[in-house]
């Protein structure tokens, strides 16, 4: 599949969503959860591999399913679905797949020695005890996790924070040994849901759901999606347990704050939930997010943009586009300064772009009812999630 780079990056028929991008080798890994074309919940498949050379960002190329949703022992009978993963490089140089399925509260992880799979189950995340993460008394339930390792320490970043539910505080952080498995130390709260947002930095862009962790020179990036879902946002810390200071939007799905062609208050579309992360290729950053299609919440399909960050490591917003990843030969990229109409994602909202076979100009629209989401996380702070 050589072609231009477009939105979505994938072909047409594939729905990646929760995009996890990383470079590993000579190849650019983009692992996430697996909609389907008008399914009827979120996350309905197997983990599907996809990954392109560094220098040809339209050559994707398929790598087959790297772990099945009946692969893990909690779900034998393959009934649950398979949520957003993660995957991280351990110290013994093999690859860590970290996921949780939607009914229960606990992380897996599986491994491999290549990082294009096949994965296979390896167990569950749990204290020195052998019990789960999630399953303690005191424990808040785990959701999205998102993984970075550092030596022999590997950080696990997971949690789910709904409106209304004081009972779920916010982005927890977890540190596991040299096993990818055991908690060397006890889960902190690094990002507050909205319920305990106030008067932290983080008001009106609380965490959400879809932690993603990144270090880029010596600061932490911590990727999140934020209460209003549609918009991926990102904090800063230079210690990765934090503390984390709220740093701004990176990209919306509707284009909500985008002024260049609309009211900045005006969004560009019916927004949906978001989730995603930042990765370095080849000198360049991108912001690898999705959006929905087909009129429906549960066929996402994966998109991604260049982005910029100042001499203070701050990252603009980007406008969401239908130009998405460089193609091969290095083709200039073009910055939120430049970008032209004939650039910019096709929505309807937008009727200055021409319509893109790829995007197809959809109407997004919501559900007949809004999906229940598995409830999750205590004040947000630096302590033990474990009472004493």
């Amino acid at each position: 599949m050589k072609k231009q780079a477009l939105n979505p990056y994938l072909p047409s028929w594939e729905y990646i969503p929760d995009g996890e991008p990383y470079v590993f080798g000579d190849r650019v890994y983009v692992y996430g959860s697996h909609d389907f074309f008008n399914g009827y919940v979120f996350c309905m498949g197997d983990y599907m591999g996809w990954s392109a050379p560094v220098n040809d960002l339209s050559d994707w190329r398929c790598e087959g399913v790297i772990f099945p949703r009946d692969g893990d022992p909690a779900n034998a009978q393959g009934k649950m679905c398979l949520y957003a993963p993660d995957v991280t490089k351990g110290p013994d140089g093999r690859y860590y797949l970290y996921y949780v399925y939607d009914k229960v509260g606990f992380v897996s992880v599986a491994v491999c020695d290549s990082p294009a799979g096949r994965y296979r189950f390896l167990g569950y995340v749990h204290d020195k005890n052998g019990v789960r993460l999630g399953n303690r008394p005191g424990d808040e339930p785990q959701f999205d996790p998102g993984v970075l390792t550092e030596g022999d320490k590997t950080y696990l970043y997971t949690g789910f924070c709904a409106r209304g539910d004081k009972s779920r505080h916010g982005a927890m952080c977890t540190v596991l040994g040299p096993d990818m498995l055991t908690i060397e130390e006890e889960p902190v709260f690094v990002a507050p849901g909205c319920e305990y947002a106030e008067g932290t930095g983080f008001e009106g862009h609380a965490f959400f759901e879809a932690s993603s962790i990144r270090k880029r020179n010596d600061t932490y990036y911590f990727v999140y999606s934020s209460t209003v879902m549609h918009e991926l946002c990102y904090a800063t810390a230079k210690d990765p347990r934090g503390p984390f200071t709220y740093g701004g939007v990176i990209v919306s799905n509707n284009d909500l704050h985008i002024d260049t062609y609309k009211p900045a208050d005006k969004p560009a579309a019916l927004g949906g939930n978001n989730h995603g992360s930042i990765v370095e290729i080849n000198g360049q950053w991108y912001i690898f997010y999705h959006r929905q299609t087909n009129g429906s919440w549960f066929s996402r399909q994966g998109c991604a943009e260049p982005i910029f960050f100042d001499e203070k490591g701050q990252i603009r917003q980007v406008e969401i586009t239908s130009c998405g990843l460089k193609a091969k030969g290095n083709t200039p990229l073009i910055s939120p300064a430049t970008c032209s109409p004939k650039n910019r994602c096709c929505t309807p909202a937008n009727p200055a772009c021409p319509e893109s076979p790829r995007t197809g100009g959809m109407t997004i629209k919501p559900p007949a009812s809004q999906p229940t989401f598995r409830t999750a996380p205590p004040s947000v702070s630096n302590t033990s999630l474990v009472k004493v």
